[in-house]
């Protein structure tokens, strides 16, 4: 049988950085109080004319370049966000055509803060069918666009940035263990973004309403997180008939310290065994455990034969836990000169090859078919 196994990660965060101590001087923020209630310090904001899809194209051409693969390899692309490029085309598109990805087929993944470990489910089961040789899975997300910068109540806790793993099938032992995901769509509404979707499309009611941004219940959304994560991480070691001590590290959900630290405190999990990152980029949803897991390897707290458990929750409500093997040896080595060439040189043809196939499209829509012809 196949095991889908982790070859490739990278991860894109924006340049600029947005402290606490500025937003106490832009709006008021009480920077002390989001510090010690939340551990965030900071947060990556994107440049006004950054969308999801430019952020996940850099994470992933990091991610291909440490798997060593072109995108030409890439049999699948899962993008999981919740603040998309536009409502369709999906942003796994816009990825496939910005990495020149032609044997790829592409779609986007919804499921909040947890879309990437639903997509990481998802890629191993078709790794498993032996349907991909290679899967590429991206967390991202742009939430400064859907965050309302004068709302003290929501605009400190979310960061922009992007995640990417490359996957592959193997018959060697490790790989996802186990799973265990749950939705409760009663408590949509704890955190959600109400207009611009098919219920409140977007108008000016939407705009006056200022429905445009999200929304969050956060004493709602932590008690829910709380319960969930405990209860699925727990369903997870179950399943893959373990126990904390046979945990080498716990990645959490980074959205919250004090959340952090409790659902760690039920699970027995000891402190030295959580990785935490929040104070450098607050809550950036499904690209927060994408981007933990790369700066955890690069920390060194990933070696082979780690076992990790994670568990997130989010919006819709949803959660999910898994418990994965890591499998690869660590660190991967710097691109030498000609493979940096060669990247570049690909880079280069995806971006002579999208322009190319967008003329041929335009022409198509301008050349009469053999019926209007005809006619």
């Amino acid at each position: 049988m196949l095991n889908a196994h982790i070859v490739g990660w990278g991860e894109y965060l924006p340049n600029r950085i947005v402290t606490n101590a500025e937003l106490a001087q832009t709006i008021g923020v009480d920077a002390d109080w989001v510090k010690t209630r939340t551990g965030i310090e900071q947060r990556h904001v994107a440049e006004p004319k950054q969308a999801s899809a430019d952020m996940a194209t850099r994470a992933a051409r990091a991610a291909l370049a440490s798997a060593d693969i072109s995108p030409s390899q890439l049999g699948l692309i899962i993008v999981a966000t919740s603040t998309p490029d536009y409502l369709f085309p999906a942003t796994a598109c816009l990825v496939q055509n910005a990495l020149g990805a032609d044997n790829a087929g592409a779609f986007d993944l919804g499921a909040g803060c947890s879309g990437f470990a639903y997509a990481l489910v998802v890629a191993d089961r078709f790794i498993r069918s032996g349907a991909y040789r290679y899967i590429l899975v991206i967390g991202v997300e742009t939430s400064s666009r859907v965050v309302d910068w004068r709302d003290k109540n929501t605009c400190p806790y979310f960061g922009d940035g992007a995640g990417a793993v490359v996957l592959t099938g193997s018959e060697s032992a490790g790989g996802l263990l186990s799973f265990s995901l749950s939705a409760d769509g009663s408590g949509g509404e704890l955190l959600m973004l109400p207009g611009g979707g098919s219920r409140n499309p977007m108008s000016q009611e939407v705009l006056e309403r200022g429905w445009q941004y999200g929304r969050m219940d956060g004493r709602g959304v932590f008690r829910y997180g709380l319960r969930a994560m405990t209860a699925l991480a727990r369903d997870a070691l179950r399943k893959a008939r373990l126990t904390i001590d046979d945990i080498d590290l716990f990645i959490p959900h980074q959205n919250n310290t004090t959340l952090i630290q409790q659902v760690a405190e039920r699970l027995r999990v000891p402190l030295e065994k959580v990785f935490v990152n929040v104070a450098r980029y607050a809550n950036i949803s499904a690209a927060a455990l994408p981007v933990s897991l790369c700066d955890a390897i690069q920390a060194g707290r990933v070696q082979p034969g780690s076992r990790l458990l994670i568990a997130v929750s989010g919006a819709g409500l949803t959660c999910a836990s898994l418990v994965w093997q890591w499998s690869q040896p660590l660190p991967h080595k710097p691109a030498l000169f000609v493979k940096r060439f060669w990247q570049a040189l690909r880079e280069a043809h995806a971006t002579f090859r999208s322009r190319l196939f967008y003329l041929e499209h335009q022409l198509d829509t301008l050349t009469p078919t053999e019926e209007e012809e005809s006619k």
